[in-house]
């Protein structure tokens, strides 16, 4: 069959999308979800995981083994989509995920998980980057807007639907099942795009690029370690982070001088001349530098501040997630029948950085209303933000790019929200620890002196004046944390402003481009889009 894009005949009236396609998507949302609500799940379980296998001084790694892996192996996983053919690259990483999942069941010791979850890693890199891509390929962008409601829905049902779920089946079914759960919804999307999806075939003549694939892990791999050790396992002045930071450096200087001569590059820097590609990327980082800090702090505040039960965490979050659910709905809805989306980096950068500012201001006496209304700000912002972003930046590429485009911006999204938890995650521990210092001297410096959060067993053993000097260190903490993120979150609306509105592919007769924008957005339509039947 000749390769064409999905036409107006094939689509239906009025756009809609035959049975086939359907299908597929609904695979596509199953496999997005497993990525996302895997560590949401286990996180719940992560105690009485701990219980059963020990090795409490190993915890942090089967989320650290878990979290490089996957941003190690997002640019690979779209380069060899490219190369090979995004059908085989997408269910390769499907049954790596489950086989990753299937072990980690099985794991009889914390050293055993920590492997196994690396392993899970590699296979949820291709996840997300293998959706992202397939709806690049079967949807023209001017369609692909009205998704984009689908994908903020998932991600907000995993965010609110993960720690329920997980506890859920921990408490009934037993750890293990956090792991063996992922089997049947993998084995659902598997068949699916087996069975219903058709991509053309792809053989490249080039081998892959394996030493800048080496070089981007080494540098991906000591960026985040030291975004996750600095400041916890190891002062971010010691001799260990320095030694990371310089490796991650030489390593992506390398990586970036090799572009330039291997013959098939991992990531081509040619995509960079785009304005809006490299635009959409800084903006997608700054998103995931806010987005993950307020899902980390703002619980931490409710539950601390607020007296708000842990064991419903997610719902705490439900104001932020439904205005980003609708939002994300309406901007993809008038995406599609304007082709216009400049409006929205704008706008959401807007009520991004004006959310964050909301939240700096939440002190003890705040009420849930008032705190519920600043998340709604910044979730509406994150709506217009979320996924423009991606449809921007595939639409800035030739369609022999569309794998890398997706993750490059998947991985800036991924680095974004590791400097985010990161850098907040540092001003709020140094913040809470010299307010307690103020307000409760010596003891309130000793009940910080191991980590600046605490939980709900440990916050009721404290006498009632350290409880009320942890709860007014918390909203100081927070306080810095979020004005750290507006001032952030201004960077991003900047670069929106630079952002030109090109012709969305697939919109109906082309206007007239903006001066300077690069050629090969002309060259991003869907020309030999995949075949949905």
């Amino acid at each position: 069959m000749a390769d064409a894009p999905i036409s107006e005949t094939e689509t239906g009236p009025a756009g809609k999308q035959p049975k086939s396609v359907r299908v597929v998507l609904l695979a596509l949302m199953i496999a997005m979800m497993l990525a996302m609500l895997d560590n949401m799940i286990v996180g719940t379980a992560m105690p009485t995981i701990v219980g059963e296998l020990g090795g409490l001084q190993h915890l942090s790694w089967v989320v650290t083994a878990y979290t490089l892996a996957t941003a190690a192996a997002t640019p690979l996983w779209g380069k060899l989509g490219d190369m090979y053919g995004r059908k085989g690259a997408f269910m390769t990483s499907i049954v790596i995920f489950l086989a990753g999942s299937a072990l980690s069941g099985m794991a009889q010791n914390m050293g055993e998980l920590i492997g196994f979850r690396a392993i899970q890693g590699l296979g949820a890199g291709g996840l997300m980057v293998g959706v992202m891509a397939i709806i690049g390929d079967l949807i023209p962008p001017r369609e692909r807007g009205k998704y984009q409601g689908m994908m903020a829905g998932v991600m907000a049902l995993a965010m609110i639907g993960g720690p329920l779920v997980g506890g859920t089946i921990t408490d009934n079914w037993g750890w293990r099942w956090a792991f063996y759960i992922n089997l049947p919804l993998g084995a659902v999307a598997l068949v699916a795009v087996s069975a219903v999806l058709h991509l053309p075939k792809k053989r490249a003549q080039a081998r892959v690029d394996y030493l800048g694939a080496g070089l981007l892990t080494l540098g991906i791999s000591s960026i985040v370690l030291v975004t996750t050790w600095g400041g916890t396992e190891y002062a971010w002045t010691s001799a260990r982070i320095m030694e990371l930071i310089a490796i991650g450096v030489a390593a992506l200087v390398g990586f970036v001088f090799w572009q330039t001569r291997a013959a098939e590059p991992i990531v081509p820097l040619h995509i960079f001349r785009s304005l809006n590609f490299s635009l959409m990327s800084l903006i997608g980082f700054i998103t995931g530098f806010v987005m993950f800090g307020a899902v980390l702090f703002l619980p931490l505040y409710q539950q601390s501040v607020q007296g708000a039960s842990a064991t419903n965490s997610g719902l705490l979050l439900l104001p932020m997630l439904g205005a980003m659910l609708v939002v994300s709905m309406i901007a993809g809805r008038v995406t599609t029948n304007s082709g216009r989306y400049k409006v929205f980096p704008i706008v959401g950068s807007v009520l991004m950085v004006t959310g964050l500012y909301l939240l700096s201001l939440m002190d003890t006496d705040t009420t849930r209303l008032t705190s519920g209304l600043y998340m709604a700000v910044l979730g509406a912002g994150m709506g217009c933000l979320m996924q423009i972003t991606m449809l921007v930046a595939q639409n800035s590429v030739q369609m022999k790019d569309m794998g890398v485009a997706s993750s490059s911006t998947t991985l800036f999204r991924t680095l974004g929200s590791s400097f985010g938890v990161a850098i907040m995650g540092a001003l709020f521990n140094h913040r809470v620890q010299d307010v307690m210092s103020e307000r409760a001297g010596a003891l309130g410096s000793k009940i910080t002196e191991q980590s600046a959060q605490l939980d709900a067993k440990h916050l009721e053993m404290l006498p009632a004046a350290a409880r009320e000097a942890y709860q007014h260190a918390v909203s100081a903490g927070t306080h810095s944390a979020f004005l750290l993120g507006a001032v952030v979150g201004i960077v991003a609306l900047v670069a929106a402003v630079f952002v030109k509105e090109v012709p969305l592919k697939g919109a109906g007769p082309a206007k007239a481009k903006p001066e300077g924008e690069d050629a090969a957005s002309d060259a991003a339509a869907p020309a030999g889009v995949a075949e949905a039947v």
